[in-house]
């Protein structure tokens, strides 16, 4: 199995993991909770826990690129799994513990999510190619 999809997958345990420590906090302590937990908690596991293993599994098991880079250019995909994560943990921080800079975080965490799935398009693309 590749490193690039290894640590997706562990990044997506890792996601799922604290959404579902987030989602105990929402469902014991509702009123203790930052008001923002309820988003946060939805997105890290819709995009934090499967869109993480969407894109490790992908990598690993689409079809062959060619003989000489089976998997293409990883490149993309490194940029792919960095952007997601990055945006995942920015808007983490931005929507559970609010503050003076949660917009401007808000805003990056989009742009790097966005710039995520462009560059796992990017990276996906020519083994989708029919040859």
């Amino acid at each position: 199995m590749p490193l690039l999809t290894r640590l997706c997958l562990r990044a997506g345990l890792a996601w799922l993991v604290i959404a579902l420590a987030a989602g105990l906090w929402l469902a014991v302590s509702p009123m203790g909770a930052p008001p923002g937990l309820r988003p946060t908690w939805i997105h890290l596991i819709t995009v934090g826990w499967i869109t993480n293993l969407i894109f490790g599994v992908a990598h690993w098991m689409f079809p062959r690129a060619s003989r000489e880079q089976p998997r293409g250019q990883a490149f993309w995909g490194w940029v792919a799994f960095g952007g997601l994560n990055v945006g995942l943990l920015l808007r983490a921080l931005a929507e559970s513990f609010p503050g003076p800079s949660a917009p401007a975080m808000l805003e990056a965490a989009a742009v790097f999510q966005l710039g995520a799935g462009v560059a796992f398009a990017i990276h996906i693309w020519p083994r989708l190619t029919v040859r």
